[in-house]
């Protein structure tokens, strides 16, 4: 039987039953499954390693989303999130559109940008033109200090100069660009920035100061794009989908939710996997302003057949190796059940659970309304935080859905009456 991550009532099997589907469909390790079954993946020895003045650990759920097909592959997807609607409506989103083949991504290769701020300089335009003509002098100088990377592949790339005028007078930046192949490439690029630092001072005849990666990763673009058939969502889902993306186009205040949700997903994706959700954050939100106008990350258009095509693009700097995803015993497990094989790879998945994020967000929205839904989900976090422990969480979550009245107080209520009656 061909394997498919559309496995049905997967959020209704126990917990075990989970594990040992996803370990039979990602090929799991014992050891990997009982990361998994223990729900306790960070040792307190591991944490004092990986950070600083640590007391405990602090945990997130661990879940996978179903139903992805990502060029041609069936996919389980991890995600580390405390929302449950996220999990459930990014894998809602690709189960919709299976029939048309799932989501097609694709990711530049893993370029880049490392910044060295020069200062002290009267005349920033003539010394960025100086720079720029000394290209071939400053890549050859700067090469054993990329030595390390070079050896997996990867390596200088580029290199150019600019000019900047600012609060604090003219300066001159000197950009490198650099091929980190799996990693996110913050240590790599800093590295060769601080090796070539000397010569840039030298032949800018400025002061060096500032020596830095860059987020914005304009070279290290993911991109993902599906189709979801009319037949399917429905017309009228179709017209109120491309209503509620021009509202994002046209207003920065409903945008900057519009993004929000996209990045729900690929957040949870991020931290799952041990990467450093902060900077593809800064990356992304940075992205959609980089035209002047904060603007959506996503576009949507309707085919002559009336199907909804959607497409996102956004820099997408993660990595399969170093730093947590390393350290980190459950991104291992992640990038396991992933089956990703490329920081590439892990970009294109990425992209596409932002799609699918942006696409379900956007289907409730302009139909039912997202509260119903959303709610309903949280329904058992409702029941925790009023104190339900055990089977009374289900019991009071099914309550609450089944009277669609759905409040701390309610869960208090009824919590309380259960007990009462116990």
């Amino acid at each position: 039987m061909a394997k498919t991550s559309a496995i049905s009532g997967f959020y209704k099997l126990a917990r075990e039953t989970r594990i040992d589907e996803v370990k039979s469909f990602s090929g799991l390790t014992e050891a990997q499954a009982k990361i998994l079954l223990a729900a306790n993946p960070l040792l307190a020895a591991t944490a004092e390693k990986t950070s600083e003045n640590v007391i405990s650990v602090h945990g997130l759920p661990f879940s996978v989303a179903t139903n992805f097909i990502i060029n041609g592959c069936e996919s389980l997807v991890p995600m580390s999130i405390e929302e449950p609607s996220v999990v459930a409506a990014a894998s809602n989103a690709a189960k919709l559109c299976r029939d048309t083949g799932g989501f097609s991504a694709n990711a530049d290769p893993p370029v880049m940008i490392g910044q060295i701020q020069i200062i002290g300089i009267k005349d920033a335009k003539a010394v960025a033109k100086k720079l720029n003509g000394a290209k071939d002098e400053i890549l050859k100088f700067s090469e054993p200090f990329a030595a390390n990377i070079a050896a997996y592949g990867g390596g200088l790339r580029g290199f150019s100069a600019k000019a900047l005028d600012t609060k604090r007078g003219e300066m001159a930046v000197a950009e490198f660009h650099i091929d980190v192949r799996d990693s996110m490439g913050a240590n790599t690029v800093n590295t060769i920035l601080e090796g070539a630092a000397p010569k840039i001072a030298e032949i800018s005849g400025g002061k060096v100061c500032l020596r830095i990666i860059s987020n914005l990763a304009v070279l290290r673009l993911a991109r993902a794009t599906a189709i979801w058939k009319a037949e399917i969502i429905g017309a009228d889902a179709v017209e109120g989908i491309l209503d509620a993306w021009a509202f994002a186009e046209a207003d920065i205040y409903r945008c900057a939710t519009h993004n929000k949700g996209i990045m729900n997903g690929i957040d949870a994706v991020a931290v799952a996997t041990g990467n450093d959700w902060r900077a593809v954050e800064a990356g992304a939100h940075a992205y959609a302003a980089i035209s002047g106008r904060y603007s959506s990350l996503t576009r949507y258009r309707k085919l002559p057949n009336g199907d909804l095509q959607g497409e996102i693009e956004l820099p997408m700097a993660v990595a399969i190796v170093g730093g947590a995803t390393r350290s980190l015993p459950s991104a291992q497990v992640a990038l396991s059940i992933s089956g990703v094989k490329s920081a590439g790879e892990l970009a294109c998945m990425i992209a596409s659970v932002g799609l699918a994020q942006n696409f379900a967000a956007l289907k409730a929205l302009s139909t039912e309304g997202i509260q119903r839904g959303h709610m309903e989900l949280h329904a058992k976090n409702i029941a925790i935080a009023a104190g339900a422990e055990g089977a009374e969480i289900d019991a009071v979550a099914t309550q609450m859905a089944s009277e669609k009245s759905i409040s701390t107080k309610r869960a208090g209520e009824i919590l309380a009456a259960a007990r009462k009656k116990k």
